[in-house]
């Protein structure tokens, strides 16, 4: 019998062990799809916008990038007969794609360290590839930038030579902010911009590129595609260097002066400027010396000013200036010292000299306006940029110049940073704004309906209101010890009053009001002088409304104007003896003081930028001791007597170190103050105007003080004078006289000034 089957139903036993089931498979993965490699050439659109000018983003379409199917190289090289990029392990040459591009595909998976080897009709050249770079302007910069508040602004804009991501060459960048499109031109490639556009950052209107291998020394242009297509070549508004004029290239520089003036830096600002001894001298460099470098007169500028007494000098403006004849009031290149006498690093010699020699150095700044010339400011980019878009305001009525547009804001900053880069670049001590008034007003020169009223209805420009009192502020707050001063010609109030209580923030204002009055006095024959005793006491009734500065400057010398000894009436003798009774009374008169070059000795004709100075008349072979050495002699000893005495200046714009004496001696043409330091120790001034002696002269003094000696009087015979003095001392009566209790009794020189102080 045949055994049966086991069942497998549910009463059936169960095995007790199996094979497991055969696990599934997991599906295959599916390769991935291969991507098409890509044309690395450039597509249509972008070529004719890189030939044309007029591509915002360079560096995205040339350079390397990764494509699919490898890194795209890609190079615009005009005028090159191949292009090979040369990595660590392999050397490519790029496809002529004709017009000077050229690329290629690599089959890698990123990019690698590499560079260029342009070969040339008649050189190879081994180069960076300037589109391999970030940008050098980072996030912060843009954001002050586009908010108007960098001030640094020259750190960021212009040409720098720096080393970039290990690669060593100049950044290049500048703000064009209605441009089609930038590129660079210069030496470096023959002035044909096709091969250098640079990129627009953002919404800024800054434009940058980083081209390696390039420094010092290069000359540069920008090319600017305006928006009707045309194009237009600008010098850098940010060039810290210039060609020497009429060449009008910017130059790559950078700076490698040693300053050796840390002693008067630390000490300029212990002692707040209106309050201690402040004489300028104004000169034009050029013409100072005709021919001298910044570093010729670094060598005889110091010790002539030193051996006169100024405390400063006042440079009429530095800042490069197409035309000569404009004396600099025309400025082109903002930020960079004239090359007509030599390389910035020169003129920062020339300051440190004077800084070693103990001399503050002033500068003119030019704000107000700028030429038209077509390769600088004017439409910069097209459009109007740095002039005002209305041309009612933007064409300055006088000068044929264009005005800054003050409301906005990037203008306003390039201005601002300008001032602040003087300062901290150079060691500037301190800025004169030229031509304050005609930013002031709206009207300034203009017939009614050539100019629009503001908001409110008003003259008064309060976009010049407000950049004024940022530059003043902003000056004052990074460059403790400088001293900003306005050539500001009208009644406006609170030109020198601190911007937080809505002054203008000035330091100093030149007193005009006193210039224009006591010259008209002078040149009144002493006969007719009593009728206009007026015109020189008047400045006493507004003496402290502001800080001022007392100008004879060079507007004075000028233009028909004559010269200061040629604007004396009488013979050749009275003319020099007013001269110096006049120079004398100023000393003595409340402000500071300001003499230009060529004054300090008589010269008798008018100031020329052709030839400067007559210095010949110095020539003892001449016979020049009396006439002009006299004079200069003064000038000289004035300053030491300045100097050595507090009273002359440490209260120059409080009231209460102020006398008169007598202001109405019109009859006598005499006027006498006293003039009085903290501790109130006075100094006595008398001026006397007529051609005559006038013995035993009466003159009220304090009765405190016992007897006064004579410490200056310009008739002197060594400057000229005809030797009226007062040699011994005068003693104190007890005489009333001038609303006095006591009075002393002198002889006054004809045509002088007398200085005494107590014994």
């Amino acid at each position: 019998m045949t055994p049966r089957r086991p069942s497998h139903g549910s009463d059936a036993k169960k095995p007790t062990s199996r094979k497991p089931p055969a696990k599934k498979a997991p599906p295959k993965k599916r390769p991935a799809p291969v991507e098409a490699a890509v044309s690395p050439a450039l597509d249509a659109g972008d070529r004719e916008r890189l030939l044309h000018g007029t591509h915002h983003a360079p560096h995205a379409v040339l350079g390397a990038h990764p494509v699919p199917g490898g890194v795209a190289f890609r190079a615009l090289r005009p005028y090159a007969r191949s292009v090979t990029v040369v990595t660590k392990d392999r050397r490519t040459r790029l496809h002529d794609d004709g017009d000077g591009f050229f690329s290629a595909l690599l089959p890698l998976s990123e990019i690698p360290p590499y560079h260029l080897q342009v070969a040339y009709e008649a050189a190879t050249l081994e180069v960076e590839d300037a589109y391999r770079f970030l940008p050098t302007l980072g996030e912060l910069d843009l954001h002050l930038i586009g908010e108007g508040r960098h001030e640094e602004l020259w750190k960021a804009l212009g040409a720098h030579p720096t080393v970039h991501q290990g690669v060593a060459g100049t950044r290049f960048s500048v703000w064009a902010p209605n441009a089609r499109g930038v590129r660079l031109t210069g030496t470096f490639n023959f002035w044909d911009g096709t091969a250098y556009p640079m990129r627009s950052l953002g919404s800024t209107g800054v434009w940058e590129l980083f081209v390696p291998g390039i420094g010092e020394g290069e000359l540069y242009k920008f090319e600017i595609t305006r928006p009707d297509g045309s194009r237009t070549q600008r010098a850098d508004p940010m060039a810290r260097r210039t060609e020497v004029p009429p060449a009008t290239s910017s130059v790559v520089t950078a700076s490698h002066h040693e300053w050796n003036d840390g002693e008067w830096l630390a000490a300029r600002g212990h002692v707040p400027a209106h309050e201690a001894p402040f004489s300028i001298y104004e000169i034009h460099l050029p013409s100072w010396r005709p021919g001298l470098t910044y570093r010729q007169l670094a060598e005889q500028l110091p010790a002539y000013v030193s051996d006169l007494g100024f405390t400063h000098v006042e440079l009429m403006p530095v800042a490069e200036h197409p035309f000569g004849g404009s004396w600099g009031y025309q400025v082109t290149g903002f930020y960079a010292p004239t090359a007509r006498l030599g390389t910035p690093d020169d003129f920062r010699f020339l300051v440190d000299a004077l800084h070693q020699a103990g001399i503050g150095v002033l500068m003119d700044w030019v704000p107000a306006h700028f030429p038209r010339d077509d390769w600088a400011l004017a439409h910069f980019d097209g459009c109007p940029v740095y002039e005002h878009a209305d041309p009612l305001r933007a064409a300055h009525p006088d000068w044929g110049t264009l005005e800054f547009d003050f409301g906005r804001r990037e203008v306003r900053n390039f201005l601002v940073a300008n001032a602040v880069y003087w300062c901290e670049e150079f060691h500037i001590d301190g800025l004169r704004v030229d031509a304050v008034a005609s930013m002031l007003y709206l009207d300034y020169s203009r017939e009614p309906g050539q100019w629009t009223p503001n908001a409110h209805g008003g003259r008064e420009n309060l976009d010049a209101v407000a950049f004024l009192q940022e530059m003043n502020a902003t000056v004052y707050r990074r460059v403790p010890g400088v001293v900003t001063i306005a050539e500001e010609s009208t009644a406006w109030d609170g030109v020198t009053s601190p911007t937080d209580s809505g002054g203008l923030g000035f330091g100093f204002k030149w007193n005009m009001g006193w210039m224009h009055d006591s010259l008209a006095y002078l040149a009144h024959d002493p006969v007719h002088r009593a009728h206009h005793h007026h015109e020189m006491t008047f400045s006493m009734v507004y003496a402290y409304s502001e800080n001022y500065v007392l100008p004879l400057s060079h507007d004075e010398v000028v233009h028909g104007k004559r010269s200061l000894v040629s604007k004396m009436p009488g013979d050749w003798w009275q003319q020099r003896a007013n001269l110096r009774a006049y120079l004398a009374q100023m000393w003595a008169h409340p402000g500071k003081q300001l003499l230009f070059m060529g004054q300090e000795f008589a010269q008798g004709a008018e100031w020329s930028e052709a030839h400067g100075p007559d210095w010949w008349l110095l020539d003892p072979a001449y016979g020049a001791e009396a006439d002009h050495r006299g004079v200069r002699d003064l000038i000289r000893d004035l300053n030491s007597a300045y100097a050595s005495t507090p009273a002359l200046w440490q209260r120059d714009t409080d009231p209460s170190g102020f006398q008169w004496i007598t202001g109405d001696a019109a009859t006598d043409n005499v006027f006498a103050h006293l003039r009085l330091d903290a501790g109130g120790t006075p100094l006595l001034s008398i001026t006397h105007l007529s051609p005559v002696v006038r013995p035993d002269y009466r003159i009220g003094v304090p009765d405190s003080t016992q007897a006064w000696q004579e410490i200056l009087n310009t008739d002197a015979l060594h400057y000229g004078g005809s030797n009226v003095t007062n040699g011994d001392t005068l003693k104190t009566e007890a005489q009333s006289w001038h609303g006095r209790r006591a009075s002393i009794r002198l002889t006054l020189p004809p045509l002088a000034t007398v200085w005494l102080r107590p014994v």
